[in-house]
């Protein structure tokens, strides 16, 4: 799929489109977006919660059922919360690609935030 870069306005195809399309998703919370209210996940509401294995979880599932959803391109096979710092995390997603000639593997890291007021 062709699209375009969401920073530089620049053409964004295959691995990178896929990449930046999966980070929209995850990082976008549902019923924010006019028009298409299903959109997003509930992974911005998740991240200001108590870092515990329930919330962990809660993030991995969240991340899991946006992609299964929203994002044909891609069969997530593992997903793994990860903490980088105080207040930062990220999301990996490893998987296998489903938009080519033949499936390829995938390896997508987002940053999470939360979601704003």
């Amino acid at each position: 799929m062709i699209g375009m870069d969401r920073h530089t306005g620049i053409v964004c195809e295959g691995a990178d489109h896929l990449r930046q399309s999966v980070g929209m998703i995850l990082g976008t919370p549902i019923g924010t977006r006019v028009g298409r209210r299903d959109f997003g996940s509930h992974i911005p509401e998740l991240i200001d919660q108590p870092l515990n294995a329930a919330t962990r979880l809660a993030v991995i599932a969240a991340g899991a059922l946006a992609l299964l959803r929203q994002e044909p391109r891609i069969r997530a096979q593992r997903i793994l919360f990860e903490v980088t710092g105080a207040g930062a995390a990220t999301l990996r997603i490893i998987g296998t690609r489903l938009d080519g000639p033949r499936p390829a593997p995938i390896d997508v890291t987002t940053a999470l935030r939360p979601a704003r007021a």
